[in-house]
């Protein structure tokens, strides 16, 4: 018997969620820019920002960029610092091959790299790279915790984790306004700038079916990363976890 898990609010077989997930990436790869600055007025670029500053980066460092999408974090880690090697990775061949066309445009190319490969099931050696960040692509895991294995594994010593992932809000009035704006607003924008509400009401149902804070903090201490902490970014709409791999 098939295992199930969560495709939105619809349960399916595990077998099936990767397919389905692609679909909606697939859907949504030439809009994703257009559609994450309609859809967060924007601040989706301080988020990633910060992600950048928290992370620590050393000049000489190998990075892995998990569900890297179009590049908007390896953008700015290449620009800042050009020294480091950095592997932007997805499953999703159309998200990569946006990012790479960008980073060709935009000329970030220099150091970069670009594999086609799933999070869950990461074709690096152990100990391989100093930093791994993940932005808004873990609540797509079919396997969480599958996941965050294969990244310690791939993680060098005292190497670090940053996941930026949307969250629980703190408010419960703000949390009301927020769903309220997930389910009614962001399917209309998804219809209006790319013809796709079904894949938004997916995104919308996706980030109520993910972990909160305390919860992700959790899987990562449980799957061995020490020293783990979470930083709230409006009102915990959007979280940065961190985590070590001693």
């Amino acid at each position: 018997m098939n295992k199930k898990t969560h495709f939105g609010y619809q349960e399916v077989d595990q077998s099936d969620k990767q397919k389905y997930v692609g679909d909606v990436f697939t859907s949504v790869a030439k809009n994703y820019d257009v559609m994450n600055d309609a859809m967060s007025f924007g601040m989706h670029r301080l988020w990633k920002k910060i992600l950048v500053e928290l992370a620590g980066i050393g000049e000489d460092d190998v990075i892995l960029d998990i569900a890297s999408g179009t590049g908007d974090i390896s953008k700015l880690i290449s620009k800042e610092y050009p020294r480091t090697n950095i592997f932007l990775s997805d499953i999703n061949y159309e998200m990569l091959n946006e990012g790479r066309n960008r980073s060709i445009d935009e000329s970030f190319d220099k150091n970069c790299y670009f594999c086609q490969l799933s999070g869950e099931e990461l074709p690096f050696k152990d100990n391989t790279f100093d930093i791994i960040t993940v932005g808004f692509g873990l609540r797509n895991f079919t396997d969480k915790d599958r996941g965050l294995k294969e990244m310690k594994r791939c993680l060098k010593k005292n190497g670090k984790l940053l996941v930026l992932e949307f969250s629980k809000p703190i408010n419960p009035l703000f949390s009301k306004l927020y769903d309220w704006y997930s389910f009614n607003i962001l399917p209309k924008l998804g219809s209006l700038l790319a013809n796709d509400s079904e894949s938004y009401k997916y995104l919308a149902e996706s980030i109520r079916m993910h972990p909160d804070q305390e919860a992700l903090k959790g899987m990562m201490v449980q799957q061995g990363f020490s020293e783990c902490k979470f930083y709230n970014l409006l009102n915990g709409i959007v979280a940065i976890h961190i985590g070590y791999n001693d």
